[in-house]
């Protein structure tokens, strides 16, 4: 049963890359633990005992999304963090005969500027990969890259832009001929369509709670059993002592049921729906707008709710300026603000031009046909 949103009668959102809407379900598990379960999970005696099953069983429900075991499963506080203790962490446990770590151009954020900082600090060689077209990494650049010293190999499993789904499983595999470690960052993915930790062969990924309609302030870094990392906080022991700090159960829980129905709602075919509207949504406006919508991207191998396209004509920000009736984004809401075509867009070799008239629109749970029809009318009319 779909469980309404409560998005009322405001702009259609179409910026669920961005973060989602907490689902009900998950407010309602989460509740218990900011008022009677109260107590420290670390705690023995009475007040501790609820919190702490609760926290095992989100556990649970989060490994369960991704083909892992449960104790594979570290909780933090954000994306960025788990990020961080995955680049961070990897890199200073491989020692000075392995200061090499590669990623590539189009990355969040929260991997380039942690690869920044290893350069800035601890004397770090990085390669950042170039990506095709489409904005895929080609294995053979990865081959060409890496080498004995190489520590670390960060790739995302899609972009936030543009939904393309990198080849993960070749990536990984390079990476471990030479025995390096892979990360992957599978923030806009978990959830989103199936996800295997095993099947993909990395030894790190991130899952991240408010793009799978849990709050923020949730997130978990997978860690297979043998990878060695060195702690991003330091503390009292909490989370295999990868990250010191009394959990927050409230949101480990909340992050865990989001994960439970996310996975319900792949094996009941939902990422099928998505994909459906979307290509709706780019039908009916190149329809109305014939020779102007450009995709940016791959037409096959992105995430079934993410369209970019391009409008000729008119920039991005002034589409949506014009269209107070929809929400969403012209790129990663991590470069808001920032009137410059792109970056993964010009990563990508596309004009200034072309990325500058670009529009992302994501799709998610409360999507519906209507609304995609109705944008399309929207940015059509504008």
């Amino acid at each position: 049963m779909t469980i309404h949103s409560g998005l009322g009668d405001r702009p259609i959102y179409l910026d669920y890359n961005a973060t989602t809407p907490v689902d009900p379900a998950v407010v309602d598990a989460m509740l218990p633990y900011l008022t009677g379960g109260f107590g420290n999970p670390s705690s023995d005696h009475h007040y501790g005992k609820a919190p702490r099953g609760a926290l095992e069983r989100a556990r649970e429900q989060v490994a369960a999304l991704l083909g892992a075991s449960t104790g594979d499963v570290v909780f933090t506080g954000s994306g960025s963090e788990a990020d961080n203790l995955a680049i961070r962490g990897a890199f200073l446990a491989a020692g000075a005969d392995r200061p090499h770590v590669i990623t590539q151009r189009t990355e969040h954020p929260a991997i380039l500027e942690t690869c920044r900082a290893l350069q800035r600090w601890h004397g770090a060689e990085v390669t950042y990969l170039p990506v095709n077209t489409d904005g895929i990494v080609e294995p053979r650049d990865l081959a060409a890259a890496i080498t004995a010293r190489t520590a670390l190999v960060s790739i995302m499993a899609a972009n936030n832009e543009t939904g393309a789904l990198q080849p993960i499983r070749e990536l990984a595999r390079i990476a471990h001929d030479h025995g390096a470690v892979f990360h992957c960052d599978a923030a806009q993915t978990a959830g989103k369509i199936p996800l295997d930790v095993t099947d993909l062969d990395v030894d790190l990924l991130t899952v991240v709670g408010h793009k799978m309609y849990a709050p923020k302030g949730i997130a978990a870094l997978y860690v297979r059993p043998g990878t060695v990392l060195e702690p991003l906080v330091y503390g009292g022991g909490q989370e295999r002592g990868l990250r010191a700090g009394t959990e927050n159960v409230a949101l480990a829980v909340a992050l865990g049921e989001a994960a439970r129905i996310a996975a319900d709602d792949l094996a009941a075919g939902g990422h099928h729906h998505l994909r459906h509207l979307r290509d709706r949504l780019h039908h009916r406006l190149a329809e109305s707008l014939p020779g102007r919508v450009l995709l940016n991207g791959p037409v096959e191998r992105r995430l079934p709710n993410t369209l970019n396209i391009s409008i000729r004509g008119i920039t991005g920000h002034s589409l949506l300026a014009a269209t107070p009736g929809i929400a969403a984004s012209t790129g990663s809401a991590c470069h808001s603000g920032d009137h410059r075509p792109s970056p993964v867009l010009t990563a990508m070799g596309l004009d200034d031009a072309r990325g500058m008239s670009a529009l992302r629109l994501s799709l998610g749970r409360w999507s519906t046909q209507d609304d995609v029809d109705r944008a399309a009318e929207l940015v059509t009319a504008s």
